[in-house]
């Protein structure tokens, strides 16, 4: 009788976790389906995959923020270390600036900058006890600011054969930005499923108080995951160096919020301790279906920023219904 009392409980906590978990993907097949009714443009082959290609940027950025939002932080620096990884890149691969041609460490170099940006973040969180938004914003504008330098009034135009075919060659149907996209899901699953790191990451979110009665030292992981966002970010500004062709100041524009939206649509709490890498690529699929759908059946492009506020205010308030108890947003 006492087993059965007990067990009850633990059937119905699961049974719970798995609508929850089903409800973006659940959404996203309501909201394709109610555009393809609409729209016989929407439904078409080529139209699907430039919804695939159109999301392989936003989805290797909503990877790095997946992991800080799974510790109960906040990340605003996307936009800053995109905008000065896609400078570095573009002035040391071959170029109409110098004489660089660095090829592939050129790339190598602006990821590590990247995760070197993020480090700085979390440093700042860990060391100076900074709030995680407001070191992020403070990297961000660190970001902006090499940028600018590295700019120096002159638009750098790469003219790297690899790179340019990242975003002009396809195999199988998808440009090889998107299965980039693809492989940094994959390996940040594997980081999040299989690795001191990524459990460590949900720990920190979901109970950090045990974590450190425990003995862990939570820090270092703390600077680790701020880093490997930070890289994420950093490949992202290189991916969209290779779709326009040259390195801008504003690279990064807009993806903060949108990978944001991203992963708190697909589920990532921003409380931390829930979510993960595979929701957030059915919340990055799931945004890009709504926008694209939006412009297929009329409605001004100028009212997806407003739709997408809507979005993650909705699943925010969501979100938070069920731990009402939980007064801490972010770390």
């Amino acid at each position: 009788m006492t087993a059965e009392v007990a067990t009850a409980p633990r059937r119905q906590i699961r049974r719970g976790a798995a609508l929850r978990d089903a409800g973006p993907p659940v959404a996203l097949i309501v909201i394709f389906g109610i555009f393809a009714a609409l729209s016989p443009q929407f439904r078409s082959i080529d139209n699907v995959v430039n919804i695939v290609d159109a999301a392989a940027v936003l989805a290797v950025v909503t990877c790095g923020i997946t992991f800080v939002l799974m510790m109960g932080s906040i990340d605003l620096s996307a936009a800053g270390v995109m905008g000065a990884s896609a400078l570095t890149v573009s002035l040391l691969v071959a170029n109409n600036r110098n004489d660089n041609d660095f090829g592939l460490a050129g790339i190598l170099i602006a990821v590590l900058l990247g995760g070197a940006l993020g480090c700085l973040s979390g440093l700042a969180l860990v060391l100076l006890k900074v709030p995680s938004f407001m070191a992020t914003l403070g990297v961000s504008a660190v970001g902006l600011g090499v940028a600018t330098l590295m700019f120096a009034g002159v638009q750098p135009n790469i003219t790297d054969a690899m790179l340019e075919s990242w975003a002009i060659e396809r195999f199988l149907g998808f440009s090889y930005l998107t299965w980039i996209a693809a492989a940094c899901i994959l390996a940040g699953w594997l980081v999040q499923r299989y690795t001191r790191l990524g459990r460590y990451a949900y720990a920190i979110g979901g109970a950090e108080e045990v974590l450190l009665l425990s003995g862990v030292r939570v820090k270092p992981y703390k600077v680790a995951v701020f880093a490997l966002a930070g890289a994420f970010y950093g490949l992202g500004g290189v991916m969209v160096t290779s779709q326009l062709g040259a390195g801008l100041v504003q690279a990064g524009d807009g993806y903060d919020f949108s990978a944001i939206t991203a992963a708190v649509v697909g589920g990532t709490l921003l409380t931390g301790g829930r979510g993960g890498i595979l929701h957030s690529a059915v919340g990055v699929l799931l945004v890009m279906v709504l926008t694209n759908g939006l412009v297929q059946v009329g409605v001004s492009p100028y009212w997806q920023g407003g739709v997408e506020g809507l979005i993650v205010v909705a699943a925010v308030a969501a979100a938070v219904i069920p731990q009402r108890r939980r007064n801490q947003v972010v770390k």
